[in-house]
């Protein structure tokens, strides 16, 4: 099997992953959810109103606050949605498998044991070598 093959094979095995999985579920709850999705819009909507007033000659300030004000209110009821949120979680849950198994083949790549490579501290690789002992 050529490394490509196995690349691919990685790849369905990633989307067997129970993360994965409960990343699509919560991502299709959030698509389903019409009343979540038409805030989404209007903050969207609302967000670029605010950007074309504040970039004005003339502004109104007045109405740059009021837009301002709606644009956070639509932000806070999107972002504290509870399916939003568990997208969110999920999402932070996947991405940490993912980057666990780049670090295994990015550390394999240089030469590294993949059966001795652990999982990096939190915040991973900076690139800056010398704030760090995880390579050797």
């Amino acid at each position: 099997m050529t490394v490509i093959e196995m690349a691919r094979e990685l790849g369905k095995k990633l989307q067997q992953e129970e993360s994965y999985i409960l990343l699509n579920t919560a991502q299709q709850a959030v698509e389903e959810d019409e009343e979540l999705q038409e805030k989404i819009a209007a903050f969207n909507m609302k967000r670029y109103e605010l950007t074309q007033e504040i970039t004005k000659a003339e502004r109104d300030d007045k109405k740059i606050e009021v837009l301002d004000k709606e644009v956070h209110e639509l932000y806070d009821y999107a972002t504290n949605h509870e399916k939003m949120v568990a997208y969110n979680n999920a999402q932070d849950e996947f991405n940490e498998v993912l980057e666990f198994v780049l670090h295994i083949i990015q550390m394999s790549a240089t030469g590294d044991d993949p059966d001795s490579i652990e999982k990096p501290e939190q915040g991973g690789c900076s690139g800056d070598c010398g704030s760090c002992g995880g390579c050797g």
